[in-house]
């Protein structure tokens, strides 16, 4: 059973505040990506670790192999770690997606400063993460995965690529 909205934003703020990566889930992920993309992993705020390992997890125990989607699910936010946002930094962007969503995107295009570094952060994550991936040896459909994550467009599934993105997408979503 889905939970309403309302409960679902409750739920990640508070794993926002609490959650830590377990050991064992840090060292599967040790053991999937290469020593500097693991260092890219490790720059993103411990919150931030347990959500990928959660995501990867979970597409895991959907049967889900795919080498690069499963790194794309590990690497997804890492460019979040450009300007770290704080946990009120985070509600903004939230609270401002959800009932001013036109002008977070107008806002996410400007400099990453002042009220604005949170929409801009949430914006453009993506992007800077696909970037920074790509710079530790992460594979071009990985990279694309990172840089496409969170397109809201609806997508026709034709290509490898697109299954995997709409994959990803499903259980970021979700986790």
């Amino acid at each position: 059973m889905a939970l309403p909205r309302w409960a679902y934003r409750a739920y990640q703020f508070g794993f926002a505040l609490f959650a830590r990566p377990e050991p064992d889930a840090l060292q599967q992920a040790r053991d999937m990506l290469t020593g500097k993309q693991f260092a890219l992993f490790e720059m993103l705020q411990p919150h931030e670790q347990a959500h990928a390992l959660a995501v990867q997890v979970r597409l895991e125990a959907q049967g889900e192999t795919h080498p690069d989607l499963l790194v794309a699910a590990l690497l997804h936010d890492v460019g979040k770690t450009r300007y770290p946002l704080n946990i009120w930094e985070r509600v903004l962007a939230v609270l401002g997606n959800r009932f001013l969503p036109r002008r977070v995107r107008a806002w996410g295009q400007g400099e990453c400063q002042g009220w604005r570094k949170p929409f801009v952060v949430a914006e453009q994550h993506p992007c800077w993460g696909a970037q920074m991936a790509a710079e530790c040896g992460v594979s071009p459909l990985a990279v694309s995965i990172i840089r496409r994550h969170q397109e809201k467009q609806s997508l026709s599934v034709n290509s490898i690529e697109d299954r995997l993105l709409v994959t990803l997408q499903a259980v970021d979503d979700e986790s």
